[in-house]
């Protein structure tokens, strides 16, 4: 009898172990970081104008230019590429021109690589290609791709604008319809451009026509996940995505700034220890383009494109209606040294409609969703951008072939790495070294920095020494793992140890 309960005892306790694990796999695959966000390749940092060497202290000008983990692919053999970050996996070859409906038709027919379930790729999906150390020029042979070449194939336009042919009119659809219309109540497709650096929405018929406009497309497969975010409000403003793995501010800045002052509001923040956190940045453009919700616009849903989680700032735009900012990034735009911004409300333009109009009128040219470029500082009614009058014979100012609106002074919503359990930046401490790491006994400092204090911590926070010695004896602490944060008269340098 007594073994029998023994036996009844160690089966009940198989089974509460069992749920257990089952429970903390479902708890773990709800967390899964299921849309990875790849960087921008971008290596160098910018002023307003040109390259510059790198901030190294908070109170630099110009520091705060993360541009994320480094774009990782590879070849494999077959006519496709594999993402090795993002788990998708892309049709290599460029492909010809297409209609978008024949875009999916074309995409259900592929069997390249003995694969049966390419798709058409969403704009989020295609934008995780984008590589910003591009360049767009006049000629084909002028141009920089947007694209690792060394994995996709690219071409530009033909470039001969006699017959109407750009060298930057080389887009890719995507399988995301803008939820509103452009131009001239165009129904319109979100696509990439390569040749230019920017996603816009492009009529899904040539302008004037009931003909199918057509465009590049590039399938993919795999990662059905990816671009679907997963927010959760952590009822303190901040709001995080599990899907990506970032917290962001649930309220933006309220004002707009110019380019080096947005960098610069994030170090501010810092300084405040903004809602708990002083390790905030102003996101890269990959980062800033996942908030969007290309389910909501102005037309669809009166709102801005972006969940309703989080709040968005109302404007009065260049025609005097209500409408949604522009958002900077980090991210410098090569093709004007520009800063790249994510539209959340229209992406307006002036423009003749139709072209003989003696005025131009404004008019959502890109849609809600775009990525495009501002001038980083200036005056956004200089006379570098006049473009003429509208109906009224007031002055409008804009630049390029839709007259976008220059704006210069951009919102700010900025974002922290969830992950970073110290609460503390250490995307630019390289200049703090420890070592040995793991440790058994002494730990020492390796560091140029004129030092203040000294601090170690366990991964809950609780405080276990606090010195100025640059040897810490580390004997006496348990097996696990710990942070060391070092404060100078210029910095806070945080990095995490082993104890062995």
């Amino acid at each position: 009898m007594k073994k029998k309960n023994n036996i009844n005892r160690i089966q009940q306790f198989i089974k509460i172990i069992t749920v257990f694990f089952i429970s903390l796999i479902v708890i773990t695959n709800a967390n899964a970081q299921t849309y990875k966000i790849v960087g921008t390749g971008v290596t160098n940092c910018y002023n307003n104008t040109t390259v510059i060497t790198c901030p190294t202290n908070t109170t630099d000008a110009f520091y705060g230019q993360y541009q994320g983990i480094a774009p990782s692919y590879q070849n494999n053999g077959n006519g496709t590429t594999s993402d090795l970050n993002t788990g998708l996996m892309w049709v290599k070859a460029r492909g010809v021109k297409i209609s978008w409906d024949s875009a999916f038709i074309m995409a259900a027919q592929c069997n390249l690589g003995g694969y049966n379930d390419w798709r058409v790729p969403t704009i989020k999906e295609l934008y995780s290609l984008i590589n910003f150390n591009g360049r767009s020029g006049a000629l084909p042979s002028q141009c920089i791709a947007y694209i690792d070449t060394n994995y996709f194939g690219w071409t530009t336009g033909p470039g001969d604008t006699t017959v109407g042919q750009r060298t930057i009119d080389a887009q890719d659809w995507s399988a995301t319809e803008y939820k509103g219309l452009t131009m001239n109540n165009d129904t319109t497709i979100f696509g990439l451009n390569t040749v230019d650096g920017r996603i816009k929405g492009y009529p899904k018929y040539n302008p004037g026509t009931t003909l199918p406009q057509d465009m590049y497309v590039r399938f993919v497969r795999g990662n059905t996940s990816y671009g679907i975010n997963n927010f959760v409000d952590n009822s303190d403003s901040t709001i995080t995505d599990n899907a990506t793995g970032l917290m962001w501010m649930k309220y933006d800045s309220k004002q707009g700034m110019n380019w080096q002052s947005a960098l610069a509001y994030a170090q501010t923040m810092n300084s405040q220890s903004f809602l708990g956190h002083n390790d905030w940045r102003l996101p890269h453009a990959k980062e800033l383009q996942s908030l969007l919700d290309y389910s909501r616009s102005l037309d669809a849903t009166n709102s801005a494109a972006i969940d309703p989680i989080f709040n968005c700032t109302a404007i009065t735009d260049e025609g005097g209606n209500t409408n949604y900012p522009f958002y900077w990034t980090s991210t410098t735009h090569l093709d004007n040294m520009g800063g790249v911004y994510v539209a959340f409300g229209e992406a307006l333009g002036w423009m003749k409609m139709p072209p003989t109009a003696t005025y131009l009128t404004l008019a959502d040219v890109h849609g809600a969703g775009a990525q495009r470029s501002d001038p980083k500082a200036g005056n956004p009614n200089s006379t570098l951008y006049y473009l003429g009058k509208n109906q009224a014979g007031d002055s409008v100012y804009g630049r390029g072939p839709q007259g976008d609106v220059q704006r210069i002074n951009n919102f700010v919503r900025l974002v922290r790495d969830v992950n970073n359990s110290s609460g503390i930046n250490e995307i630019n401490n390289n200049y703090l070294n420890i070592y040995p790491n793991p440790v058994k006994n002494s730990l020492t400092i390796q560091t140029n920095l004129s030092i203040k204090n000294i601090e170690i911590t366990d991964i809950t926070g609780k405080l276990l020494c606090a010195t100025k010695n640059k040897t810490i004896d580390c004997s006496m602490f348990a097996k696990g793992v710990y942070f060391i944060k070092v404060s100078s008269d210029k910095d806070i340098l945080v990095k995490k140890f082993i104890k062995e």
